[in-house]
């Protein structure tokens, strides 16, 4: 099991790890007082430059004369990436500035080395070979004819956040593909499909395109719609099964029937009842709200030492023990703590402070040490994603973590991510003023005046201060 030797120096046999450690350390040589690579070591164990430390080993890349590994062919990994990219892209016949950009990215990446992995794969590959023939034209309608894989998205995404395909909202295009492929899933059934497809097209798709924008995530928007569109198409197949009927011929009480016989994800169809008697397809029915039967909660004390292992333990990501802390002292929902911003951290006066809502929240001086450190070192950002606004960079260039992904690493520290917000949001209230606690925390007046009133609180109609004291 004993490691491969790479090299023998002057201190000893090198295995290949120690070797790639030594060849990226740098700094000033105590020795000689030059910056360069520090590969050797001193008796005492200090680093020291190759000279100092008589070690022959050639460190000097023959492209760009840097000194540092040499990976392939005399050349450093950063030289073989612009070679092997300047061979697929073709940049010079005919030139094309963009694809020439597109070199200037994976070369210049934080860790190149994963980038030339990247590079090896046969879909990524293909994909880069097409750019350079230029039958895969740097466009999205160019991409969206492409078979659907993580490389072509993973290429698409990073060709938008450097410039070099202009914006669009994934989640959004991503609707759209789905919608088309379930209105033609429906084309056997007119009867369900034309209602549908005006539901989906004149009310969801609508609300999208307004929501959509720069730094906005539609994650939690695009899956309700998509929820209240399925249920939609059960519901009417039910209709139609049941009771030999179309919209037009709904009454209350195969709505009732509908609600009560069956699971609580049947209430997704009240957006499309609600549509229909808007725009006059229907006469007027009554259909109820979905609520949940109880509100899970976790006791004060499991808050208290939730936040101790977000704050003490060193098996999670930083990170993610961040994103926890936000969720049991703030109590936001996952979704807007993944598509936080760096922007949203600010350092004022009186500390360092979280924009979630109208007004900016103070966070805990015991803690802030952990949000700077985290936020000067933050992840994903080696490859393709260099320079993302994102509080919690995704691997997906130029996008956040996606809140599953957050949701499984908060569960993982023990959090039950209902129970540990509600009960934040009863604390809050129930010594804040509930008016106030809304504007900080970005809530709807009416969402928190009921956890207010489910708690008793004493303050519920308090106007409040204008800074929120936490």
């Amino acid at each position: 099991m004993a490691a491969k030797i790479r090299v023998t120096w002057p201190d000893g046999a090198i295995c290949g790890i120690c070797f790639t450690t030594a060849l990226r350390t740098r700094g000033s040589c105590p020795e000689c007082g030059k910056d360069r690579l520090l590969p050797g070591r001193t008796a005492d164990g200090t680093d020291i430059c190759r000279d100092c430390a008589g070690i022959t080993t050639n460190m000097t890349c023959e492209g760009c004369g840097s000194e540092t590994e040499r990976f392939r062919a005399g050349h450093c990994i950063r030289c073989v990436l612009r070679t092997d990219l300047e061979a697929l892209l073709h940049t010079h016949t005919p030139p094309d500035l963009s694809l020439k950009r597109l070199i200037g990215v994976p070369a210049g990446a934080g860790r190149p080395e994963s980038v030339y992995t990247w590079m090896r794969g046969a879909n990524t590959k293909e994909l880069l070979t097409g750019l350079g023939s230029r039958t895969i034209a740097l466009t999205h309608p160019s991409f969206d004819a492409l078979p659907a894989s993580r490389s072509v998205e993973y290429l698409r995404e990073m060709l938008i956040h450097h410039g070099m395909l202009p914006d669009r909202d994934r989640q959004l295009a991503a609707f759209e593909r789905w919608l088309a492929i379930r209105i033609d899933d429906l084309a056997g059934t007119p009867h369900i499909q034309a209602p549908i497809e005006r539901f989906a097209r004149w009310h969801h798709l609508k609300r999208l395109r307004q929501m959509a924008g720069p730094g906005k995530s539609l994650n939690t928007a695009v899956r309700s719609a998509k929820q209240e569109i399925t249920e939609t198409g059960k519901f009417l197949t039910w209709l139609g099964a049941d009771h030999g009927l179309t919209i037009h011929g709904l009454r209350q009480a195969h709505l009732n029937q509908y609600l009560s016989e069956g699971p609580s994800t049947r209430y997704a169809i009240r957006t499309f009842i609600v549509w229909l008697i808007k725009n006059k397809e229907i006469g007027r029915l009554q259909i109820p709200h979905r609520y949940a039967a109880t509100k899970p909660l976790i006791t004060q004390q499991q808050r208290l030492a939730l936040i101790r292992r977000c704050i003490d333990s060193t098996a999670s990501p930083l990170g993610f023990r961040v994103a926890g802390l936000i969720l049991l002292l703030f109590a936001q929902p996952v979704g807007k703590i993944a598509a936080l911003k760096c922007e949203d951290l600010q350092a004022l006066p009186e500390g360092l402070h979280l924009g979630l809502g109208n007004v900016p929240v103070l966070v805990p001086a015991q803690i802030a040490p952990m949000f700077w450190d985290y936020l000067h070192d933050r992840p994903n950002q080696q490859t393709g994603n260099a320079g993302s606004q994102w509080l919690f960079p995704g691997t997906l260039p130029g996008h956040h973590i996606h809140a599953d992904a957050m949701m499984g690493q908060l569960r993982a520290l023990g959090i039950d991510l209902g129970g540990a917000r509600n009960t934040a949001l009863r604390t809050l209230v129930e010594e804040l003023s509930p008016t106030l606690v809304a504007r900080a925390l970005g809530y709807s007046y009416q969402v928190i005046h009921k956890h207010a009133a489910d708690a008793g609180a004493p303050m519920a109609g308090y106007a409040g201060k204008a800074m929120f004291p936490l």
